[in-house]
């Protein structure tokens, strides 16, 4: 047997080799890898051709020949040998199934030796085609107990996570564990029991909120973790108590006005006062902020709101400020007044119909028409599940905007810009697209839409949305901004975070205000179907009777958000001038 320098494109592979199956593309990264960084450590087996031909006949080593090739080498080095009787048979199933890899323990010896000879850990992951971060993981167990070695030796290794928590115990801690949770001969150890043993809470100066000073104070003293990432501040402490302490004084040194400290429920949810309402949209004036520890002790912030108190029935307020029970009214006979109440009930119906045929038929002026109709949602009859962000209720909220409407002797008096801030004002208080009882329907999402509201909606590219979105979600947002989606969603949320604070702002196509047609279309069949109840479109409106057109308001007080006689909405039987087409379009009416 002797040694040659061959080119290794002219050697021929040996028909009868026992590897048939191609190896997978990571082996072979693997060996291209360790070829171009050290070479071919052992020289593959040729032997002359037995048939009297030219070349060399591979007895061993036909991948390293194959790799050797892709890594450009124009001459190895070759071990020449008689070729065996059984055509190198019995060889080839050898060098194949013979040799076994070293164990991760005897990786991370080698390893070592090679970090102290002056190697990389980049250096050393290239070479054996590794992710640096496999080669950080091995080289954790140099802070293992020898014994949990020895067991790892025989190939029972811990996860990664485990094996961190592991290694960074101190020695007497990992004894004391080891000696509890021992494995019997022969039997695999209980990594989980081992590292849950070990594991500590970490909390991390990232998401500390107080300062230098308090630190000092509490006694906080920082560690560093070495194989966190390293675009992130990795210091963090297992006193988690003086953390904890650090965070709750500095939320009382910092608690804003209206502010409260509240504790977080089994699910990690801040426990809001009784009847609270959260806000997820920008706060209000009126509205309430909760300071609150989560599980990760970081201070986090949420706002809601408290339902107006109302005062008991039978009530009333004396010129003292006290409240007082009602008084019996006086036993002594009292005058029978002009009208009964079923004529004040029967006056109410006369004025009512007259009122509905003036509004009917009667000419009215464009603002004067706007102007009653901010007048119409002041009625004690209108309820509306306002979302505006006030604690005004009922005909109250209203009230306010008619008075500007008026002089201060009482009789209506306003210019058109004055009317148009009031009928602003209503649409605020009455649209809303809240979920709840405030909600206004796919009517806000018409709206919002006509009036351009997409342009008002705030950056959504915050943590606290972005958490909502699900993974598919979170990587189309990711795409569409140009952010490289990362391997953990986190990570991925973190980056667009990071990128929408100095970028464009991010509007969800779901928050979006275009309605879809199927809510169009049902809007449009349900007025279709309550005109055709009424008589609308199949009779002159001059001819129905006003006894029908209040019963119909008594049937439909209570359709939608706002309660409003269906007369005052009744459709004259000609369009007017100022509505155009598109407006009849947009709105789905037509004049029947």
């Amino acid at each position: 047997m002797h040694i040659l320098k061959l080119d290794p494109r002219a050697l021929t592979d040996n028909p009868d080799g026992a590897r048939r199956s191609k190896s997978s593309p990571q082996a072979d990264a693997l060996l291209l890898a360790t070829i171009k960084a050290v070479g071919i450590i052992q020289p593959p087996v040729v032997s002359p051709p037995t048939d009297g031909g030219n070349g060399f006949v591979i007895q061993a080593g036909h991948r390293r020949v194959k790799q050797a090739i892709a890594a450009g080498l124009e001459e190895i080095e070759v071990l020449v040998d008689e070729a065996a009787t059984d055509n190198g048979a019995m060889r080839s199933l050898i060098g194949n199934i013979a040799f076994e890899p070293l164990n991760p323990v005897d990786q991370w010896r080698a390893i070592e030796r090679l970090v102290a000879l002056g190697w990389t850990e980049e250096a050393i992951a290239l070479a054996l085609a590794l992710p640096v971060r496999q080669i950080r993981k091995l080289r954790l167990l140099a802070n293992v107990l020898p014994a949990m070695l020895d067991q790892m030796a025989r190939g029972d290794m811990p996860s990664e996570q485990q094996l961190r928590t592991i290694a960074a115990a101190s020695p007497e801690e990992q004894k004391q564990v080891w000696k509890a949770h021992k494995p019997k001969k022969g039997e695999t150890a209980d990594w989980w029991q081992l590292a849950n043993g070990l594991s500590k809470t970490c909390m991390y100066a990232r998401d500390a909120s107080f300062g230098e000073d308090m630190r000092q104070a509490y006694g906080i003293e920082w560690a560093e973790d070495l194989f966190g990432p390293a675009d992130q501040d990795n210091r963090y402490t297992t006193d988690v108590e003086a953390f904890l302490g650090a965070q709750q004084e500095w939320m009382t040194n910092n608690l804003p006005k209206k502010g409260v400290l509240v504790e977080v429920n089994s699910w990690g949810q801040p426990e809001l006062p009784k009847k609270a309402e959260r806000v997820y949209g920008k706060p209000a004036r009126g509205d309430c902020t909760a300071m609150y520890l989560d599980r990760g002790g970081k201070v986090q912030t949420v706002h809601y709101r408290m339902p107006e108190a109302k005062k008991p029935h039978g009530q009333f307020t004396t010129a003292n400020g006290s409240d007082e029970a009602d008084r019996n009214a006086s036993p002594a006979a009292k005058p029978r007044p002009d009208v009964t109440q079923k004529g004040q009930d029967m006056i109410g119906d006369f004025r009512t119909d007259a009122l509905h045929e003036a509004l009917a038929h009667a000419p009215i002026e464009d603002d004067m028409l706007m102007a009653l109709l901010v007048m119409g949602f002041a009625g004690l009859n209108v309820r509306v599940d306002s979302g505006a962000s006030d604690h005004i209720f009922g005909s109250k909220r209203f009230k306010r905007h008619v008075a500007r409407l008026f002089s201060i002797e009482g009789t209506l008096s306003f210019d058109i810009e004055t009317v148009r801030a009031a009928a602003r004002s209503v649409l605020i208080d009455v649209l809303s697209c809240r979920r709840g009882m405030s909600n206004s329907g796919v009517v806000s999402r018409i709206a919002g839409t006509a009036i351009g509201a997409d342009a008002f909606l705030p950056n959504m590219g915050t943590e606290d949305f972005l958490s909502c979105l699900s993974r598919q979600a979170l990587e189309a947002a990711a795409t569409q901004a140009k952010v490289l989606p990362r391997p953990r969603v986190r990570e991925t949320r973190a980056a667009l975070v990071d990128h929408y604070k100095s970028e464009e702002r991010l509007v969800h196509p779901a928050a979006l205000f275009a309605p879809s047609q199927a809510d169009v279309t049902d809007l449009i069949r349900h007025a279709d179907d309550l005109n055709e109840l009424d008589g609308i479109g199949s009779t002159d409106e001059s001819e129905v009777g006003a006894d029908d057109r209040a019963d119909s308001g008594q049937d439909d007080a209570t359709d939608g958000a706002a309660c409003v006689d269906p007369e005052e909405e009744a459709e004259p039987e000609e369009t007017p001038d100022n509505v155009t087409q598109q407006e009849e379009g947009a709105y789905g009416v037509a004049a029947k």
